[in-house]
Order: C-alpha cells, then sequence, then structure tokens
C-alpha cells in the first residue's frame, strides 16, 4: 500500500503548462497591449452559443459545505475511532451550506455570469432510498436566489463523493455481498451495476425537481482522477487499489461502469428534463468535466526527443485522459490501455453535448525501460514528475509551493488547441482555473492570463465558450486539507469570514466590462515571471494524491 501511495503522489500531482512567448499573439514587449473583449454568455451547446463566452466560477458541495456528515469523505477522514482518519478532516467545510444564500452575494460582486457547483448525493439520499426533501428545498431556494441575481447554475450530479451506502470505505473488500447499506461499488460484479442505476435515479431527481430552472449539467467532473484514487490507489474513499494487483478484475471493470454511469446520467436527464430553462432551443446541455495535461518527455533532467519516451508520454496521456473521452466520442473502449479499443459500446457515443476543460499543472514521463522502480507507474510502464530536477522548469516563479508543483496559465492555448482539433464539432469550456497562492496579485496575473490564453485560441476558431474560476473561496482541498488557498475569497475558518482578494477585484472588473483593458493587461498579463508567493507561506508541499484535477 505504501508504494502504491508513492506512486498515486507521483501520478496524481502532475499536469503540464508549457510556456508562450506572447501571452495573447496580440503584443510584444515593444507594444501597448490592446483591449480585449469578451461576447455575452450563450448557449453551452446549441450552434446558436458559438462565439459567446461566459464568466464563472466554480465550487463542489463536499469542499465547501457544513452539516455533510453522510459523505464517504467525511467517514474516510473523520478521526478514529468515529470514522477511518485517513487523510486530514473535512468537518464542517467553510460553512457553504448554512451560507449559501449568503455566498451568493459573493458571486454577484464578482460580476459573474454562471455558477457551477455540485449538489451532495449525500444528502440527498443519505440513506439508500430514503429523499431528503429539506435537502431538496435548500437547493431549490439557492437556485431561486441564483437566477433572481441573473447568474446561470451549472449542476455538477458527482464531484468525487458519495453516500456511505454506495461502497461503504469501512468495508472495501464487500465482506458480506451487496447490501442496502453497501452496493460494494462500482467493482463489485453485482453491485456495479445498482450503483450505475442508483447515479441515474439520483439524476433523474435532480431533472425533475430543478430541470426548470437548471438546463446545464455535468454528469462527472474529473472521471479518471477520481478513478486513480479511489480505485487505482486507494488514497482516497472507498480506498480499493486495484490497478497493480487487479487491474483486468477490478480496476478496468470500475471504470466501465463509471462510463456507464455517464450515459445513463445522460440518457436520464435528456428524459426528465423537460424545461428550456435558459431559451436556447434545448432543455439540457450535457457533458463533463477533465482533468487534463501538457506532457513532456524528459531523461536526465533534460527535455527527451528519445522515441522510448516520447511513447511514453503519450501512453500516460492515453491513459489519463484520452481513453475515457475516446469512448464516449466514438462508442468503444480500450480495456487494456494500448491504444486499440476492443470492445464496443454504441451507447456510449454521443452522450457529450459539450466538454469542460481543466489543467494546472505540468508532468515530465519518461520510459523505465525493463527495469521499472518503486515509483513506475503499472500497467502501462512510465515514470512521471513535476518537478526540477526531474522536469527542467519553465519558468521558477510558475513553481507553487503549495501544491509542490509548477503552474503556467500560458498552457491554456495548447491544449484547448489540441482538443479543438482533436473534437471537432464539440463545444469547449474552460470549467476549472485557478493557483492555490497566498498572494491576490499572483491570483490575479494568473487568472488574467488565462484569459488572455482562452481569448488567443477562439480568435483562431477554437469554440471555447467560457471560463470559471476555480474557486469561489478556499476550500477542503481533499488530500490536502485545507493549507492550500485557491479562493478569490479568503477565508479565515475561525471566524469563516469572506475577504475578497485581489484577484476577486480585478476578475469582477473584467467581467463587468466583458473586458481585459490595457491597463489590467499591462499590470497583470502577458508573459514572464508571476509575482513571487510571500516568504510566510513558500514552504514546499509534499505532493500528495488529491481528488480534483488541479492536483495530480
Amino acid at each position: 500500500m505504501k508504494r502504491l501511495i508513492k506512486i498515486a503522489a507521483a501520478v496524481l500531482a502532475l499536469g503540464l503548462v508549457a510556456p508562450v512567448a506572447l501571452a495573447s499573439g496580440e503584443t510584444d514587449a515593444a507594444a501597448k497591449p490592446r483591449t480585449v473583449s469578451f461576447s455575452s454568455i450563450g448557449s453551452l451547446a446549441a450552434p446558436s452559443g458559438k462565439g459567446s463566452f461566459r464568466f464563472g466560477v466554480s465550487s463542489s458541495a463536499t469542499q465547501i459545505e457544513d452539516q455533510n456528515t453522510d459523505t464517504d469523505w467525511y467517514k474516510w477522514s473523520q478521526p478514529a475511532p468515529e470514522g477511518l482518519g485517513k487523510s486530514p478532516f473535512v468537518g464542517e467545510g467553510v460553512k457553504g451550506y448554512s451560507k449559501a444564500i449568503e455566498d451568493i452575494g459573493l458571486l454577484e460582486d464578482l460580476n459573474v455570469d454562471s455558477y457551477r457547483f455540485s449538489i451532495e448525493w449525500a444528502r440527498i439520499e443519505p440513506r439508500r432510498n430514503q429523499i431528503n426533501e429539506a435537502a431538496l428545498d435548500h437547493y431549490s431556494k439557492q437556485l431561486d436566489a441564483l437566477i433572481a441575481r441573473g447568474i446561470r447554475p451549472m449542476i455538477v450530479v458527482h464531484h468525487f463523493a458519495n453516500p456511505v451506502w454506495v461502497d461503504n470505505p469501512e468495508d472495501p473488500g464487500c465482506t458480506k455481498g451487496p447490501s442496502d447499506t453497501n452496493l460494494c461499488g462500482l467493482d463489485h460484479p453485482v453491485g456495479g451495476p445498482l450503483v450505475v442505476k442508483e447515479m441515474a435515479e439520483h439524476a433523474k431527481l435532480l431533472a425533475e425537481r430543478f430541470g426548470d430552472r437548471v438546463d446545464e449539467w455535468a454528469t462527472l467532473n474529473e472521471p479518471m482522477v477520481y478513478m486513480l484514487f479511489s480505485h487505482a490507489f486507494g488514497a482516497g474513499p472507498p480506498g480499493k487499489a486495484n490497478l497493480a494487483t487487479n487491474f483486468s478484475s477490478k480496476f478496468v471493470p470500475a471504470l466501465r461502469q463509471y462510463i456507464n454511469a455517464h450515459a445513463a446520467m445522460y440518457r436520464a436527464i435528456k428524459r426528465y428534463d423537460r424545461h428550456d430553462a435558459d431559451r436556447d432551443g434545448l432543455n439540457s446541455t450535457i457533458g463533463l468535466t477533465a482533468s487534463v495535461k501538457q506532457y513532456v518527455a524528459v531523461r536526465d533532467g533534460k527535455v527527451s526527443t528519445e522515441p522510448r519516451d516520447t511513447a511514453a508520454r503519450d501512453r500516460f496521456r492515453r491513459f489519463f485522459e484520452l481513453n475515457i473521452l475516446d469512448s464516449l466520442w466514438k462508442g468503444d473502449f480500450d480495456t487494456n490501455f494500448d491504444g486499440t479499443a476492443d470492445e464496443p459500446h454504441p451507447d456510449w457515443k454521443g452522450t457529450l453535448d459539450w466538454l469542460g476543460i481543466q489543467l494546472y499543472d505540468r508532468t515530465g514521463v519518461s520510459d523505465p525501460g525493463d527495469t521499472p522502480g518503486p515509483g513506475t507507474l503499472p500497467v502501462i510502464n512510465v515514470d512521471t514528475c513535476g518537478t526540477a530536477p526531474c522536469l527542467p522548469a519553465s519558468d521558477p516563479s510558475y513553481f507553487i509551493p503549495a501544491m509542490g508543483y509548477e503552474s503556467d496559465p500560458g498552457g491554456l492555448y495548447p491544449v484547448l488547441k489540441d482538443f479543438g482539433a482533436r473534437y471537432r464539432g464539440l463545444p469547449l469550456v474552460v470549467s476549472e482555473s485557478g493557483i492555490a497562492t497566498n498572494s491576490g496579485k499572483r491570483r490575479a496575473e494568473f487568472t488574467v492570463r488565462a484569459l488572455e490564453q482562452i481569448q488567443r485560441v477562439r480568435a483562431e476558431g477554437v469554440d471555447v465558450r467560457g471560463y470559471y474560476h476555480w474557486s469561489l473561496m478556499d476550500n477542503f482541498e481533499w488530500l490536502q486539507g485545507y493549507g492550500a488557498r485557491f479562493g478569490l475569497y479568503e477565508v479565515d475558518r475561525t471566524t469563516m469570514k469572506r475577504t475578497p482578494t485581489e484577484a476577486a477585484k480585478v476578475y469582477s472588473a473584467v467581467a463587468e466590462a466583458r473586458t481585459l483593458t490595457p491597463q489590467i493587461r499591462k499590470l497583470y498579463g502577458g508573459s514572464g515571471p508571476l509575482s513571487p508567493e510571500p516568504a510566510d507561506a513558500a514552504t514546499t508541499a509534499t505532493p500528495v494524491p488529491a481528488a480534483t484535477g488541479r492536483r495530480h
């Protein structure tokens, strides 16, 4: 298990960003930055939405909400003897449930068009087939308050957390077989289909109750990241480490069922969301969000052009990103990750109306050859790393001490360009982008540069329809606890007071004007170094497997 956790830390804490010489393609060192304008919000998937743009922010229920004791993450992280005590305790979050209506004022102050957030399944259905009407009423009032302020909701159906009865982390072996208190999870031959059915029933309930106000849905958040921490390495609930030892019998069946769950939720929402709330001609637009990376072939601390390393780079990308997305795009499945689909799934094809892109960090990949080391990723046989000396630094200021990786918003340009070409006709949205920092100016720079890159790729014809900043406020960062701060609003966890950072003020000004002015671009945009991390926050984190794509 310790070896698997070490591998998980190496794999899940990685991503890649390539620096660019010019931040927007519109300026250089001698020229004054030009004004960059953004159009108004439109449909996320309809043809009428091409050319539209939305400013948004993201959060997730498990990461912010209080009174949330029925999730597997609460059981997993709660100190023993009441819980398992296997990671930092989520506790009462940042009081995001109690303050849900109050926090909409923060969104209003940001001038955003849209709010992407999840509805906690474990709160809605804490016991199998027992629906909490008070919780549904709470989320209904939250939706009403958003719409009253002109903020369009996007609901994420599954963002990493489950009710305990789906796959109880106290009994990952499911010794008594599937029951109402433990369905045994996605990897179980009997329980797996039951979990898929329950996820579809949950999506149906949300569509029935909220479809009159919600048209934009994400079925899954970063599905491969979820599979890695939950079923590959056992780093998070339910704690199953099956990649190395039970790849064909456990890991692949779990992944197959999770893709089945996406397709089942897609069909349920399409059937039961009968209202065109945003009047774009579609009752629902449904996608998922993918943790993506740029991958650098490396060897001996340098970028490698050796065929064995470039092949390893491509294997890792296929494993981490493309297998799931290609399965949904083409309607087939590569069960052994060798690059050739060997299992037809026509019912999966056509279940993506849009795709969310979430890029955070930078990954070096090499081929260990016939002598894999203790950190080698099994099955696909690659070594990965996220920092020097293994991976050459693109700029020292892009290193994120709180996370132990490197991040550069310039990477959005090549990533979006690639996905636009790979999945032609599929609208894209940057559904998360952000930086862990205690510096508001550093976050503002990262945000403005990300928007410059998005507009640059849009100007070249790539259909990118918006940007959601991660995150609205500081929150629980999964296995990293509360140490890393991603919020536009800083949260004092003693008083739970929300305080706008410099980045919140800059993003608000940009969203209100729908413009990156020359002044803002000069202060915060362009290329080159970011402002330094404050000295009192510069302690470097040990990369650990966390549970949203920004951290792996």
